[in-house]
């Protein structure tokens, strides 16, 4: 329950971020219509409760959706149906293990290559990449660590099947389980339904929410800002990047954190849909054993110490 509690909050908080981010920027736009849709967005799913909005996910993956003997194929890899979401993963080892330390150890040597070049441009004036090199860094690591580890291209690939979806591996290395999906041999990975209305829920409703602290961090920007850095030559973009948006975060973080609090509690609610989260395993417990107060007491402590 914990587990699956996490696997929702963590990727939620992600994908929440960024899309209010997006959101919040576009109230900006001077595209007549990309502020429009920004702005119907937030109206439209700030103001129905999120537990409809889950509901209604919920109805649209399990009633929408084809039936799991015919589902919705892309490229023959990825299968969507009311009995989830199957999806090719590789099939973990030695060479995976070993690109993943390479991009930590890449993670490392791009920020001290920022720090260098930040020195750099300080002294000189010389203006020198600080994002496409730091990636480039990361990932040249992270191809190493998996050519170290024997190049590796075995894939755990979902494919259809006579009643439903199936596959295999295209190696004979053995599958593990990775984060708690539903990883077996011959099927891929795998999201059920309930995983997908939960997040998406969460997710599209959290982000109305987000969207509005950033339009308000960024109002908060005095327009002389705006003007400074246009008289330096900067373009919109870099103007937001880079003068905009860094001061705008004294006012962004504080309200976002909250956000964050209100994703990770408010999934909580995922026991309406028959996901199994820390409220649907304590309270089949609790029926089980009848200690409420146990079982309370533990839900709570895992969302404080979570939150």
């Amino acid at each position: 329950g914990i587990g699956n509690t996490l696997r929702v909050a963590i990727i939620g908080v992600i994908l929440t971020t960024v899309l209010g981010t997006l959101l919040g920027i576009g109230r900006f736009s001077h595209n007549a219509l990309v502020r429009g849709l920004c702005y119907g967005y937030v109206e439209l799913f700030r103001n129905i409760p999120v537990l409809l909005q889950l509901l209604m996910w919920y109805l649209v993956f399990t009633e929408v959706l084809p039936d799991p003997f015919d589902p919705v194929s892309a490229f023959g890899l990825f299968y969507l149906s009311k009995g989830g979401f199957q999806y090719p993963i590789p099939v973990l080892g030695l060479g995976q293990g070993l690109a993943a330390v390479g991009a930590v150890i890449g993670l490392g040597l791009a920020w001290f290559y920022r720090r260098w070049a930040r020195r750099k441009f300080e002294q000189t004036g010389h203006v020198r990449s600080m994002f496409w090199v730091p990636v480039g860094i990361v990932l040249a690591c992270a191809v190493l660590g998996w050519v170290a580890g024997g190049a590796p291209t075995a894939w755990n690939l979902p494919s259809r099947g006579d009643g439903m979806v199936e596959g295999g591996v295209i190696d004979p290395a053995q599958t593990r389980d990775v984060l708690g999906l539903a990883l077996a041999a011959g099927r891929g990975a795998a999201v059920t339904p309930e995983f997908m209305a939960v997040l998406l829920g969460l997710v599209f409703y959290t982000a109305s929410f987000v969207a509005e602290v950033v339009r308000a961090g960024i109002q908060s920007v005095s327009h002389g800002q705006v003007e400074a850095a246009s008289s330096l030559g900067l373009s919109k973009g870099q103007s937001m990047r880079l003068v905009i948006l860094p001061q705008a975060l004294r006012v962004i973080i504080p309200p976002m954190t909250n956000q964050y609090l209100n994703l990770t509690k408010n999934s909580s609610l995922a026991v309406a849909v028959g996901y199994p989260d820390i409220v649907s395993i304590a309270n089949t417990s609790l029926n089980q054993t009848g200690r409420a107060v146990e079982c309370i007491i533990v839900i709570m402590a895992v969302y404080l110490c979570t939150s």
